[in-house]
């Protein structure tokens, strides 16, 4: 207990007997103290006392599948932000190969007794994925968003970057430069943006009549090496233009094309998605589809407020449009094509 005290008094620079206070529910403390008091109680992993645990704290978990493609950091900082603007502390939930997993990361946070949850790229999207932690979040009635496209029947708030937009984009950049033999590098088949993004490729293709052929069409991790290794077998199959499901994984069809002795733009022109950090700093930059992240973010925090005021919010997926930014990756199709 005494050591509890030190550890609460010290995070929030009060005194251990503002602390005692606050935990005995005694008068004489600023509710902004014991606002803060608590909420480091939450932060620090202790657990309340009793007569307290009924009051939710201002903790919101935000939970993200990695940290190493660099659009996650960038979607964190802005909820993070704007959570912290509507008085919220958030707590981050990153997950790693062979470490905690997000049914348990969901577990942690009710037994934290946050406000509410924003996910981003989680299991949700995936239509062949566990998702019992989803149906506790929505029987335990807290608020929660999900960020990105997901599988029917979850009930949440959803905030996404429209799928077919984007491909619409990036298929029509690539035919005005006169490619014809298009590929597509998806993420795996069960992956909801993703099946959203082929269907629209197929109409998109079929409306400026290029052929779209299942051969084009590849599905790889979202990473650098699943990128490489998908786009080289798109090569061996004489594809000129290459639309890539995230930057990450066109950066791995750049190699590819280079390895395989050929040249981008020149030879092979690349498409990624998300415009995430750097993406002008590759060689050649990278020619991408930006997801509008700060007004995505916004509006995700924004309905979770509301859902935590106890606003009725629209359970409708809101849908922003992307952004086709043009850089070197990108170039006519060769004459010897």
């Amino acid at each position: 207990m005494t050591r509890r005290l030190a550890e609460v008094a010290k995070k929030v620079g009060v005194s251990e007997a503002t602390v005692s206070r606050v935990l005995n529910d005694k008068p004489g403390v600023s509710e902004n103290t014991r606002t803060a008091v608590l909420t480091a109680l939450d932060v620090l992993g202790y657990e309340r006392p009793t007569q307290l645990r009924g009051e939710r704290s201002r903790l919101v978990g935000l939970v993200l599948p990695e940290l190493q493609n660099p659009i996650f950091p960038a979607f964190a900082e802005v909820v993070g932000g704007a959570l912290a603007q509507q008085g919220f502390t958030p707590v981050l939930c990153t997950q790693t190969a062979g470490g905690v997993s997000e049914a348990d990361y969901v577990e942690l946070l009710l037994q934290q007794h946050v406000s509410g949850v924003v996910f981003f790229g989680g299991l949700y999207a995936q239509a062949d994925s566990p998702h019992e932690h989803y149906e506790r979040l929505a029987q335990r009635g807290l608020p929660t968003v999900l960020l990105n496209a997901a599988i029917d029947g979850l009930g949440f708030p959803q905030v996404s970057c429209d799928d077919a937009v984007a491909v619409e984009q990036a298929m029509g950049h690539l035919v005005s430069l006169g490619h014809r033999k298009i590929g597509l590098v998806l993420a795996t088949p069960d992956h909801i943006p993703s099946r959203r993004k082929l269907a629209a490729a197929r109409v998109a293709a079929a409306r400026a009549g290029v052929d779209l052929p299942d051969a084009h069409i590849e599905h790889a991790l979202f990473s650098l090496e699943g990128g490489q290794v998908a786009a080289g077998r798109l090569l061996q199959r004489g594809v000129t233009g290459i639309i890539c499901a995230s930057d990450p994984i066109a950066l791995g069809a750049v190699r590819a094309v280079r390895r395989a002795g050929l040249s981008v733009p020149g030879d092979v022109s690349v498409v990624g998605y998300d415009d995430s950090s750097f993406m002008t700093c590759t060689d050649p930059p990278l020619t991408t589809i930006r997801q509008p992240i700060e007004a995505m973010g916004r509006a995700a925090v924004d309905l979770l407020a509301s859902e935590i005021a106890g606003a009725r919010v629209t359970h409708d997926e809101l849908l922003f449009e992307p952004e086709l930014v043009v850089r070197g990756s990108t170039g006519p199709v060769s004459p010897r094509d």
